[in-house]
């Protein structure tokens, strides 16, 4: 306070006590709202000065009432292909500088979500999602002319609006073969949606994440011939996957068990 009556600025009086510049505005912050001025708060003793501040769990009531009202306009902005919750939680955090930091932000939206969706039915639209996976068994066949036995990957491509299931053996699950596999997947169902998301194939992912996983450049280039966004689906989350893994055990039922 005897550093304000000076005219210091808030971002030097956090210089001079060692402490961040924001608790210093929190603090000039409440000393206005109550409308004292600096000679009446240095008149004031200890117990007078700690109730104008709120104790620790009203801040963090007021902080988490901060980003819970975002909830539902993070649920909606993240069914836009390419948003991440990370870059949400930017947008947040530059609102609210003293808000969670990304940690904290995920924990508490995943906890919030995973109630909202306990008795919620996923809706998928038409033309939105593309899921794509491996069968994690290789197909066995027979070469007409030279009687040899070869092994071949299955790709499962599925629209979950619709069901509608593309099946097609590759030679391998190499960069290649993959994008090859997705090439006529798209022109099988005669369009592009706007997300094609994959199991984190090695072919596609370079590196997996739950919020926001790395795509290879051939991909990305795939994704901006089409105008589309190929991404991955979160590790260890098998709801994301369960209509691709369903179409995985129909392919089973209909080519592998005989």
């Amino acid at each position: 306070m005897l550093l304000k009556k000076k005219n210091i600025s808030n971002r030097k009086a956090a210089s001079l006590l060692g402490i961040s510049r924001n608790t210093v505005n929190s603090y000039i912050k409440i000393f206005e709202a109550h409308g004292f001025d600096y000679d009446e708060l240095l008149s004031l003793d200890n117990a007078s000065l700690n109730d104008l501040f709120p104790t620790a769990s009203e801040v963090e009531e007021r902080r988490f009432k901060d980003l819970a009202q975002y909830f539902p306009y993070f649920t909606k902005e993240l069914k836009k292909p390419g948003c991440t919750l990370g870059q949400l939680w930017q947008e947040y955090i530059y609102k609210h500088p003293d808000g969670y930091k990304s940690t904290q932000f995920h924990h508490h939206f995943n906890k919030w979500r995973k109630k909202e969706k306990g008795s919620l039915r996923i809706e998928h639209k038409a033309g939105e999602k593309l899921f794509l996976d491996f069968t994690g068994k290789k197909l066995k066949v027979v070469d007409k002319e030279t009687g040899e036995i070869k092994q071949l990957e299955v790709l499962v491509g599925i629209l979950p609006c619709s069901q509608y299931t593309f099946v097609m053996a590759l030679h391998s699950q190499s960069k290649e073969d993959v994008i090859k596999g997705i090439i006529h997947c798209l022109r099988y169902f005669k369009g592009v949606t706007k997300v094609i998301i994959t199991d984190n194939l090695k072919a596609i992912v370079t590196k997996a994440h739950k919020y926001a996983p790395q795509i290879n450049g051939t991909a990305k280039d795939l994704g901006l011939h089409y105008n589309c966004t190929i991404t991955a689906t979160r590790p260890y989350s098998p709801k994301d996957k369960a209509l691709v893994e369903g179409a995985v055990r129909l392919v089973y039922q209909l080519f592998f068990i005989r």
